[in-house]
């Protein structure tokens, strides 16, 4: 693959979203891809907004997409995916977790979570929306549903030729492995 691939991630802090792109970025560089990534996460431990790049190919002098050059938005929050949209080619595909963490206007009240997010983006753009939170839970632990997002996204890619359990198995701790493992292959059966 010659061309270049664009790979954004938003969510809040809190969600693994930098954990996931390092993964991400492990498992391409595994089979010889040039690879680049930033990270934004300013107020992330309270609740803000998160977002990381990872652009991939034969060789990438920068790690920013520009608006309208992603090929795939992975969104661990629905709101944040909305956020996010514009930085969508055309043609590109969204990946959304459906899972609500309310902002600090909502919060107090002075704001309301806003309602058809999903609705809006299945009418604008080729979307696959599913509760990555209810999966990681099932697995016996929410805090899998990153990694349930890098398997969907993988799949939706069509970049699951890569040994991601071994890229697991070399990233997170060894008590986590085994878990990681079920919730990767859980995201990659919801593609």
């Amino acid at each position: 693959m010659a061309d270049i691939k664009n790979i954004l991630l938003v969510g809040v802090g809190g969600q693994g979203i930098i954990l996931a792109s390092k993964i991400l970025a492990k498992g391409l560089m595994s089979v010889g891809f040039d690879v680049k990534m930033s990270e934004v996460h300013g107020m992330a431990q309270r609740g803000g907004s998160v977002t990381t790049q990872v652009r991939f190919g034969e060789k990438i002098y920068s790690p920013i997409i520009g608006k309208g050059q992603a090929d795939i938005l992975v969104s661990f929050e629905k709101m944040e995916a909305v956020r996010w949209i514009d930085h969508l080619k055309k043609d590109g595909k969204v990946v959304v977790n459906d899972y609500e963490i309310p902002s600090a206007p909502i919060l107090i009240g002075s704001a309301e979570y806003p309602k058809g997010i999903v609705e809006e983006l299945q009418s604008k753009t080729n979307v696959t929306i599913f509760k990555a939170a209810d999966i990681a839970k099932g697995l016996g632990n929410i805090k899998t549903m990153n990694i349930v997002m890098v398997g969907a996204l993988v799949k939706a890619m069509g970049i699951d030729n890569i040994d991601w359990e071994e890229v697991i198995k070399n990233t997170v701790k060894e008590k986590f492995v085994d878990i990681n493992i079920k919730a990767l292959r859980k995201g990659m059966e919801q593609i």
